[in-house]
């Protein structure tokens, strides 16, 4: 494939055709950090566009926005009406093939280039087998700097891959994501495998996290409760997420407090309260197995010397601490 030819511009932001906006994930901080960054140094990196015939109505060209759109939105937040760009002198189906293949400032979460691929595939008619090949090919200008190798970006599998990462993504997930609302970690290990499990606790959760938003943190949190939880404790959980993340946060600060006030000698004594509740689980579980296993066996000799560290240690500490009642 021959090298693509680019030039250079300042183009008012008007101009530009934001056709894949929805293929990108918003996340206001990082526009606030470009914005920033922009009103004390200017536009550093150019967004990248291709230029598209437009109506007769219209008038002159249009630029259809390949990458920056965040830079883009920065811009309308720090006030400009101009973008500097590199218009790429190519068409669109070309651009983004480019786009997926090179190695970006900002490398793309895996839910964009999901995003990008299905973009390929539907709206430019592409099959998964033309879309490996083609990124497989890969631009010269952009081949030493790829982030995956020729076998990498040419395997149907990747495509494939990427194209499962939407399938069990309910629409509102999508939609939260696009919008920074939810992170692509939470949509992909959190929302998909519990819409999978139970489509309406997934669409409950995301409906109360619009007015009541949890952090990525907590969200795994949450999950991992949830994974634990009775049936009848699922539904509040899922109805109440920030109610029950601030309830955990709570008690555990409470828990917290009374190792604080208890100290080292509380954590002791916590700990030999464990103790006696294992060795009497382990007491019943035993006088139900018939006959014993060889491992429990074998055990009994660590176990029995580890008992007797333990009670030498408590007893000899004991008996020279001055400090104990008489």
């Amino acid at each position: 494939m021959a090298a693509m030819d680019s030039q250079h511009l300042e183009l008012d932001l008007h101009c530009l055709e934001l056709r894949f906006a929805g293929s990108r994930l918003v996340e206001p901080r990082a526009v606030e950090r470009i914005a920033h960054s922009i009103e004390r140094c200017g536009q550093i990196v150019p967004c990248v566009v291709v230029a598209v015939s437009a109506d007769a109505s219209a008038g002159g060209e249009r630029f259809v926005l390949i990458d920056g759109y965040r830079r883009v939105a920065a811009l309308h937040r720090a006030g400009r009406d101009t973008a500097s760009v590199e218009r790429w002198g190519c068409d669109v189906t070309e651009a983004l093939l480019g786009l997926l293949a090179r190695t970006q400032n900002r490398p793309f979460a895996s839910i964009e280039e999901a995003l990008l691929v299905r973009e390929l595939m539907q709206a430019l008619d592409l099959s998964q087998h033309d879309l490996a090949r083609r990124c497989g090919q890969g631009w010269p200008r952009f081949r030493r700097r790829s982030r995956w190798n020729s076998q990498t970006r040419g395997d149907v599998s990747w495509v494939s891959r990427r194209l499962q990462l939407l399938s069990g993504l309910p629409d509102a997930a999508l939609t939260a994501v696009r919008d920074g609302r939810l992170s692509s970690w939470a949509a992909n290990r959190i929302v998909v495998p519990l819409a999978r499990a139970n489509a309406e606790h997934a669409d409950r959760l995301l409906t109360a996290l619009v007015d009541a938003p949890l952090t990525t943190r907590e969200l795994q949190d949450w999950f991992e409760h949830y994974q634990k939880a009775f049936r009848s404790a699922r539904e509040h959980m899922v109805n109440r997420p920030r109610l029950f993340i601030d309830a955990l946060r709570e008690n555990r600060g409470q828990r917290a407090g009374e190792r604080l006030r208890d100290g080292p000698e509380g954590e002791c004594a916590a700990d030999l309260r464990s103790i006696e509740a294992i060795l009497a689980r382990l007491r019943k579980r035993v006088a139900v197995l018939r006959p014993l296993p060889r491992t429990l066996i074998d055990a009994v000799p660590r176990l029995r010397a580890t008992l007797e560290a333990l009670i030498s240690e408590i007893q000899r500490e004991g008996a020279h601490d001055p400090g104990r009642d008489p």
